[in-house]
């Protein structure tokens, strides 16, 4: 079965870190990008991150910039999100999904995604 599964999300104070994992499995990974989408509190969905599988090209959206760090490893499937620094508005649920493509702003708001993980949950508070 073609699915991706998050795992790692929790709840943490401001400025802490946590580790996301994205794990892929019956999927042609070959000419895509893997992305990180979240969706906060009464907000849309927004692409946060995004990593080219074969060149590992990375792309983030400003407000993450220098706080998360996409990352992959092609022999597992899996891609992951290290966040710190974490805000309360980094708060929502995060989701990991493919398509075809190179990573960047345009992938990240044009793409069309599938399939999409069920999402883990990320709290920022104190």
């Amino acid at each position: 079965q073609a699915q991706l599964v998050e795992s790692g999300g929790g709840l943490v104070q401001p400025g802490g870190s946590l580790g996301l994992s994205c794990a892929a499995s019956g999927l042609n990974l070959d000419y895509t990008s893997i992305g990180w989408f979240r969706q906060g509190p009464g907000k849309e969905r927004e692409g946060v991150s995004c990593i080219a599988s074969s060149t590992g090209g990375t792309f983030y959206k400003n407000s993450v910039k220098g706080r998360f760090t996409i990352s992959r490893d092609n022999e597992k499937d899996t891609v992951y999100l290290q966040m710190n620094s974490l805000k309360p508005e980094d708060t929502g649920v995060y989701y990991c999904t493919k398509d075809l493509g190179w990573c960047g702003s345009s992938w990240l708001e044009l793409g069309t995604f599938e399939p999409w993980g069920q999402g883990t949950q990320v709290t920022v508070s104190s």
